[in-house]
């Protein structure tokens, strides 16, 4: 019992650098192109596009949810907001590498905007959890913004404001949501990279608090 409990433990805690995985100085290998939509997952991407980078939980079904997105050039599932160096899959899962999945989404802003994304993001699962998602319990599970320039941190924080009063005004706790500039993004092994358009009936367990996220003006 002890040593599930240690082990819960771990999981819920981010590590401090002196209990990190050492991770490796290489890459992970990868795929080159993205599964559906056939484009260079590393690019290099067309002038003219933006990034954003979300984490929601498990990455296999919220990569899923933005590559649909009409304007959404590319999508890839790494790993970020962490200590470990170019850190695999099961590495992650451990909790000792401090990362939590996330999407990285690069996106046409004259099709699609960040505010769009930003409110996709909001209602597609629930940012009061902490350490998890449902039944996916740890740190690699986090809700998580990592925002390039002012203009998306701006964009995050009212819109994170807003729907924090809406979620409270309905009975929820407060938005747990890591928010910080971009840290290194971790490409995940070609698996896990557009993992349900490969395996039509693998695990999904993304899902909103049914709470509807209105974007403030400051957002636009």
């Amino acid at each position: 019992m002890f040593f599930l409990s240690d082990m819960l433990n771990r999981k819920l805690h981010l590590p401090k650098p002196s209990e990190a995985l050492p991770g490796r100085a290489k890459a992970v290998p990868t795929a080159s192109k993205h599964h559906v939509l056939k484009r260079p997952l590393k690019g290099p991407y067309p002038d003219g596009l933006e990034t954003a980078m979300f984490g929601l939980g498990c990455f296999w079904g919220a990569e899923r949810l933005f590559w649909q997105i009409e304007g959404v050039w590319v999508t890839a599932v790494g790993y970020a907001g962490g200590i470990t160096p170019n850190p695999t899959y099961q590495e992650t899962c451990t909790g000792l590498t401090g990362h939590t999945e996330v999407v990285l989404v690069v996106f046409d802003p004259r099709i699609v905007s960040y505010a769009e994304l930003l409110q996709l993001f909001w209602e597609s699962h629930d940012p009061t959890q902490g350490m998890r998602q449902g039944n996916d319990v740890g740190t690699t599970y986090r809700s998580a913004i990592y925002t390039f320039g002012d203009a998306q941190i701006q964009a995050t924080s009212a819109s994170r404001a807003a729907y924090e009063a809406s979620l409270c005004g309905a009975g929820h706790g407060r938005i747990t949501t890591e928010i910080a500039p971009a840290p290194a993004f971790y490409f995940a092994e070609a698996d896990h990279q557009q993992y349900l358009a490969k395996n039509p009936y693998g695990y999904c367990n993304l899902k909103g608090t049914g709470i509807a996220c209105a974007m403030p003006a400051a957002t636009a």
